[in-house]
């Protein structure tokens, strides 16, 4: 009779191919930049823009294979423009690991032609502004949006847990208020630094549809504006 076990089964557990198959081989760098560039691609196309599918769908091999282990931050800038509105264009640049400071923010300056016809800036940053930095970035003319590379690592919109968010246009906004008799101060309200509106890329005074289906809650629908 056996001790440590049933008769014929073994004392040890060997791990097979399909585990080593989870192992990743490449660098953090690497993985922290794909996973990033995939969340701002899907950013731009859910706020309207055109990407190609293919940009999107990019695998993390097929990522390395095309960038390396320690891509060039200048590499993955990439810029879109609007469907409705082809004169929309917005621009993406990721800065590196060192502080950003007012020297990076005029070098990002003479980098941006056309500067007339684009719509806004988005940077990614991995460290801190500094204030003159932050000052250099207020002169632009356009809309600059910045987020650290960490909160961009996972899309928050494809969470289990939250709820479908559908932004209004403004005829359907104004529907809405006619149709209820309110004004849209009288709607709950989303703060502009709500993760939700900075994703969006919303404004105060824009209204988001929220949808709630799930098992954690009953089905219903709010609307919420932002302030």
């Amino acid at each position: 009779m056996e001790e440590d076990g049933f008769e014929g089964e073994p004392n040890e557990v060997e791990f097979g191919t399909c585990l080593s198959s989870y192992i990743d081989n490449g660098t953090t760098e690497s993985h922290r930049y794909f996973l990033s560039r995939r969340t701002v691609l899907e950013m731009l196309r859910d706020r309207g823009y055109t990407l190609n599918s293919s940009d999107i769908d990019l695998s993390l091999q097929q990522f390395r294979e095309i960038y390396g282990q320690s891509p060039d931050v200048d590499r993955l800038k990439l810029s879109a423009v609007h469907r409705s509105d082809p004169s929309k264009r917005v621009l993406v640049i990721f800065c590196g690991t060192g502080a950003v400071k007012v020297n990076a923010i005029r070098n990002i300056a003479g980098q941006i032609a056309n500067k007339d016809s684009l719509h806004g800036l988005i940077l990614i940053v991995q460290n801190q502004i500094t204030n003159q930095a932050m000052k250099a970035v207020e002169l632009f003319s356009f809309k600059v949006e910045i987020f650290q590379i960490t909160d961009l690592l996972v899309n928050i919109t494809k969470h289990a847990l939250k709820p479908n968010h559908q932004v209004l246009s403004e005829e359907e906004k104004q529907k809405l208020l006619q149709q209820y008799s309110i004004e849209e101060k009288q709607l709950p309200r989303m703060l502009r630094m709500d993760a939700v509106a900075r994703y969006y890329g919303l404004e105060k005074g824009q209204v988001v549809k929220v949808t709630y289906d799930g098992d954690m809650t009953r089905s219903h629908v709010t609307y919420r504006c932002v302030w």
